[in-house]
């Protein structure tokens, strides 16, 4: 592999991992010229990664071409949202039949881990669903499921900043789905998940109605 091609990876890979930890938001500009003094490259491997980026779906086209993270639309995001809250819900209810008691134990810790710092729980959320996704021992499902986090997990993040009160609720909601599939009840688990995610939809759209968006 050349170095161009390594050096684009190194690129992608940290502007994916800031665009998906919420580090990056939507409508942040990705200025070529910016970013390849930042990473003390050319601009050819920095325009090789924000076109992967682009083929991700995770950034878009600007005015005058530039790259911006990519922002989404009201009906967009409902889409996302209600796909993703379905192949949550299946995740969940597999998860409720085929998690050991290894797997529960795990998953009752990431729960705990998530009381801590505010600052840390985005990180505890995608830990949680991860888990979740692993016990229910699906491949596809999980690699579907991937890839629509690379989508989505930007605006998740963004909720626990712009609403506190959200990390709480989160929180009960994670319980409530553990609580489900430690009683071996799938569609009780499926059931709470939708709901999950509805919720971080209602309340992601209403920070993009505050920020007139």
């Amino acid at each position: 592999m050349s170095s161009a091609l390594r050096s684009a990876d190194q690129v992608h890979a940290e502007l994916s991992r800031q665009i998906i930890a919420g580090q990056l938001r939507p409508g942040d500009p990705l200025a070529e010229t910016a970013l390849a003094q930042r990473f003390s490259l050319s601009r050819t491997p920095v325009r090789e990664a924000l076109h992967r980026l682009a083929s991700e779906g995770l950034v878009e086209r600007g005015p005058r071409r530039a790259f911006l993270v990519r922002r989404m639309s009201h009906a967009t995001l409902r889409d996302l949202f209600e796909t993703l809250g379905e192949l949550e819900a299946l995740c969940a209810a597999m998860a409720a039949h085929r998690m050991t008691a290894t797997d529960l134990a795990r998953l009752q810790t990431i729960l705990d881990e998530g009381d801590g710092p505010h600052a840390d729980y985005a990180a505890a959320n995608a830990r949680f669903h991860a888990a979740l996704r692993a016990g229910a021992q699906n491949e596809v499902l999980a690699e579907v499921l991937d890839e629509l986090d690379r989508r989505s997990l930007p605006w998740r993040s963004a909720q626990f900043d712009a609403r506190a009160a959200r990390i709480d609720s989160s929180r009960d909601e994670h319980r409530a789905i553990l609580e489900a599939v430690a009683a071996r009840d799938g569609d009780r688990a499926a059931a709470v998940m939708r709901g999950h995610m509805a919720t971080s939809l209602a309340v992601i759209l209403d920070m993009l109605s505050d920020r007139g968006a």
